[in-house]
């Protein structure tokens, strides 16, 4: 079973820089993007509004450059989780090449009290795709 998510995105003219391509900040933004609505995807049909991911980390390696009007694919995946923190990877693709690849630390906060919290198990187990 894949559990991967799927983006499809078409590069914008605000998103280009100087350069003439996809300004770094952008796939920052990307990355973020895919997580988020991985995880609303993920989610969904579960009471898990008590909490909230924040990133702590973020790395990104560019290694090749979208242009203008470029079709994206936007692919994201969960990897460990673990006490408070979840590993997320995201790789940016034109044409099933890579452009980028990122890892992103995440960590899980009580939303009320906006404190770390231990990932419960009931969490573990969607983003594990234990339970769909």
């Amino acid at each position: 079973m894949d559990r991967r998510y799927y983006l499809e995105h078409t590069v914008t003219s605000d998103e280009i820089d100087a350069l003439g391509h996809v300004n770094n900040v952008c796939y920052i933004q990307w990355v973020q993007n895919a997580a988020e609505k991985h995880w609303e995807v993920l989610s969904k049909g579960h009471q898990f509004d008590s909490y909230v991911w924040v990133v702590l980390r973020h790395e990104i390696d560019y290694l090749s450059s979208a242009k203008l009007e470029d079709k994206i694919t936007i692919r994201t995946w969960v990897g460990d989780s673990y006490g408070v923190k979840s590993e997320r990877f995201v790789e940016i693709l034109k044409d099933g090449r890579i452009l980028s690849k990122a890892k992103t630390i995440w960590c899980l906060l009580d939303k009320k009290r906006m404190k770390v919290v231990r990932i419960p198990s009931e969490v573990l187990d969607v983003v594990n795709g234990i339970v769909s």
